[in-house]
């Protein structure tokens, strides 16, 4: 009955125009508070998840939208950034979904769904760089805090947007949506790091987020574009690790790859909580 029920859940979430059901909440989020209504909201739902309010910073007179509570930003010392050169960070707070290694044809596993690096990057020209890599996915709860941060030190080279839809990234959404996270609208950002080699960081939407933003770049995501790429070697774009690299206005996935020359020993746990700034995994030998 619980797969049933799951599968026509699935069938319905295809039929949904997702993209402008999210643009709608997205809108919603952000529309300026009228007492006491988003006051309320966000209590009931910090009460709800559980969410750890005073590692948070707090507007004076509180948080004017949903979205503003829904992106706050931590408190200094909140969280502390691995130091090492060798240790690649875990960019957000979240769950450890997955990680390992992509295969030489650049294949790798998902949830058990198989994918490729080049599905998952829309094509990039520096996909080929990840074959024999690295990979990890971390996967927030609406609980989490919901920005993202560079996991290593590094030039910014290319931003690779693609449009995609938005279905939930959910156990539905994975069992029952094939080829799910690239299908979804995604942000890539890829990082030269002279410790780690290349690195990128990918979001990935889902339904109810509306609107993914970098820190560094003007990039509108789910605006109706199909694909926008970026390249900034020239544009001198250097993130420190645990640097704001994005944010998700309301939560979803972030992927990770790490290119084929650079070996890494996992530290994380998979299926254990991480927060942003600790150790995922060091560079093998170091």
């Amino acid at each position: 009955m619980v797969e049933f029920s799951k599968r026509i859940s699935a069938l319905g979430l295809r039929l949904l125009p997702r993209k402008t059901l999210s643009r709608g909440l997205g809108s919603l989020t952000r529309m300026r508070r009228i007492e006491p209504g988003v006051s309320r909201a966000i209590e009931l739902f910090a009460a709800a998840y559980q969410v750890d309010m005073d590692e948070a910073v707090i507007p004076d007179g509180g948080f004017k939208t949903f979205n503003e509570f829904f992106t706050r930003e931590l408190r200094p010392g909140a969280r502390h950034i691995d130091p090492d050169p060798s240790v690649l960070i875990s960019p957000a707070d979240g769950e450890v979904a997955e990680m390992g290694r992509v295969e030489a044809d650049r294949t790798l596993t998902i949830k058990g769904k198989p994918y490729t690096v080049d599905e998952l990057l829309g094509g990039d020209p520096l996909s080929s760089r990840f074959a024999s890599g690295s990979h990890a996915t971390i996967y927030l709860s609406p609980r989490d805090y919901h920005r993202v941060h560079a996991p290593v030190s590094g030039k910014v080279v290319s931003i690779e947007y693609l449009g995609g839809t938005l279905y939930p990234v959910n156990s539905i959404g994975t069992e029952y949506i094939p080829k799910l996270f690239a299908k979804n609208e995604r942000v890539a950002v890829i990082q030269e790091s002279e410790t780690h080699g290349l690195v990128a960081t990918v979001l990935v939407g889902a339904i109810g987020v509306g609107r993914m933003s970098l820190s560094f770049d003007d990039l509108i995501t789910n605006s109706g574009a199909e694909k926008v790429r970026k390249d900034l070697r020239d544009a001198s774009v250097y993130l420190e690790k645990g640097d704001e690299l994005g944010r998700f206005n309301l939560g979803s996935t972030v992927i990770l790859f790490v290119e084929g020359k650079i070996p890494l020993d996992f530290h994380a746990v998979l299926g254990e909580p991480i927060r942003m700034g600790e150790r995922l995994a060091t560079r093998s030998g170091s």
